[in-house]
């Protein structure tokens, strides 16, 4: 490994094993590497706690502790992730290595410069989130036709405008897309019921961490 990224860093808020909750990987094990603060506050966020605080890391720091875990799968979350600019390195260090690499971001920051072998996973926010404005659609772009995109549910109104969206930018044509329910706010039977009635090939995307352990544990 590259001995300059002793010294190149990264706050993290949390590196554990797992199975991988959501997306097309759901059920796989992975190691997650949780990075600290997010510029979005999203009315239902399940990670405030990695919003501040964090422990400093090297990036090779960081490989080494997930060669140490044993799984080829490895996710960098956050927080946004990319909102840390060696984050990027952390990304090519571990493909360097040949993990298999999965990145969530909420699609506030520019991926343009991700690396190629990372598999995107864009959380698009919903207008129920808060955040809508923060969405930076030029991300759509540069999206690989691997990468995932992710839509959280809270209600109808939600959904309606998943689908107005989907079809606006021909989502359904290129990628995966992933809906989800804002967990406690909307009844996945209810967001079933709207797929079904959508005709449309959109993937439920259930959070399995949460139905098998507590919905706050942190390091599932």
């Amino acid at each position: 490994m590259d001995k300059s990224l002793d010294n190149r860093e990264l706050v993290i808020t949390e590196i554990y094993p797992s199975i991988q909750g959501e997306s097309s990987f759901a059920g796989r094990p992975c190691s997650f590497i949780r990075l600290t603060g997010c510029p979005l506050r999203c009315r239902w966020c399940d990670t405030a706690y990695g919003f501040a605080g964090g422990t400093k890391y090297s990036v090779e720091s960081v490989v080494q502790e997930i060669k140490s875990l044993g799984i080829n799968l490895v996710e960098i979350t956050g927080g946004e992730p990319l909102a840390q600019e060696n984050c990027l390195l952390l990304m090519q260090a571990l493909i360097d290595e040949e993990f298999e690499v999965i990145c969530e971001t909420s699609g506030s920051e520019c991926i343009e410069t991700v690396p190629e072998g990372v598999t995107l996973i864009m959380d698009l926010k919903c207008p129920g989130s808060g955040m809508v404005e923060k969405n930076l659609w030029k991300n759509i772009e540069y999206l690989k036709p691997k990468d995932e995109i992710k839509f959280v549910i809270a209600d109808r109104a939600d959904f309606d405008w998943t689908v107005d969206i989907c079809h606006e930018y021909q989502l359904l044509a290129r990628h995966q897309v992933l809906v989800s329910v804002a967990f406690g706010q909307l009844n996945p039977a209810t967001l079933v019921e709207w797929i079904l009635e959508s005709e449309l090939p959109l993937r439920l995307n259930l959070q399995q961490h949460k139905y098998i352990w507590s919905p706050r544990k942190k390091g599932v």
